[in-house]
């Protein structure tokens, strides 16, 4: 489906980031700005990327959108990208996808009971082999909000580490999530930042070795981003995010893909906002749209260097 040998599975970016102790950033994105945005940043920074897309995202977008912007921003990118599906729910969710041309994508069955957690990943797993295609699995749960993903705080679980090398063995996924502390959406803590269990992460990773391990809802959730929505207009209350410290330590311990949603989000919002506040006489959208899109370049750019400590990975 896409020709530009840019776009690589997800496994190819996440072995490479383990062997150099770093880990790849995974942007979420649901227009061409955001596409653009990671992409540009991705080139400055010279740090592979993926792009992820919900089913909320795709919903909205259409495939030969996706299709088209991703192929877009494969030709533009010198560095390697991949088009990988968040949180697929089912089987035949991750077929689509992979027929559609993505790179990789996640199934996330982890409601299920445990066996029926990999039943359903082995599917998923199988077919995507035939078209070398990588499979992100999910055991565990994060509390919080996430287009179509809603977990309240009582139902989170952290993952087991002693299931977690089972899961592997048993599905053959090529990279796990894992529940150690994060959270989707802005409000990842009403009384501060979270703590992640970085003695749950160790244990996992004493488990599995090298393996590729994702921690998802791992957005910064910076304060003076959400103070810029809600000078102007907005009103997004009890906002804290993941310390970039944490998320530091964690890579140590085998983390090699972080997921941000929730950060671009926010620098997009804030930013359209005050533009369209500022200037309300302005019709010409991709004055507005194109500062929305710088915001999120940036906050991209923060986060890779937080994930990456500004290291070169070679594939």
């Amino acid at each position: 489906m896409f020709a530009n040998k840019r776009l690589r599975p997800a496994k190819e970016l996440l072995i490479n980031a383990l062997s150099n102790n770093v880990a790849v950033g995974a942007f979420n994105f649901s227009n061409m700005e955001m596409v653009q945005a990671i992409v540009e940043a991705a080139n400055e920074e010279k740090q592979p990327v993926i792009l992820q897309a919900s089913s909320s995202a795709i919903k909205y977008m259409g495939f030969p959108y996706i299709r088209a912007i991703v192929s877009a921003a494969a030709e533009v990118s010198e560095e390697p990208i991949s088009l990988h599906l968040d949180h697929g729910k089912d089987f035949e969710v991750c077929k689509r996808c992979i027929d559609e041309g993505f790179t990789s994508v996640m199934i996330d069955a982890s409601s299920l009971s445990f066996e029926d957690n990999i039943k359903e990943t082995k599917k998923v797993v199988e077919y995507a082999r035939q078209y070398g295609v990588s499979v992100e699995a999910e055991l565990g749960t994060l509390a919080g909000v996430e287009d179509e993903v809603i977990v309240d705080s009582n139902s989170a679980v952290y993952t087991d580490p002693d299931e977690a090398a089972e899961f592997i063995e048993r599905t053959s996924i090529d990279s796990l999530a894992i529940a150690i502390g994060t959270s989707h959406g802005p409000n990842k803590g009403l009384k501060g930042n979270p703590k992640l269990s970085i003695s749950t992460l160790q244990k996992i990773k004493d488990k599995v070795g090298e393996f590729p391990l994702v921690l998802h809802g791992a957005s910064a959730v910076y304060s003076d981003a959400v103070a810029l929505c809600n000078k102007y207009g907005a009103n997004i209350k009890n906002a804290y995010g993941i310390l970039d410290q944490d998320i530091e330590e964690a890579i140590k311990y085998g983390i090699a893909k972080v997921n941000v949603d929730t950060d671009l989000r926010i620098a997009f919002l804030g930013n359209l906002r005050k533009s369209l506040t500022e200037k309300p006489e302005n019709i010409d959208m991709r004055a507005y749209l194109g500062l929305a899109k710088e915001a999120v370049k940036l906050a991209v750019k923060q986060r890779i260097k937080t994930f990456s400590e500004i290291k070169e990975l070679t594939l």
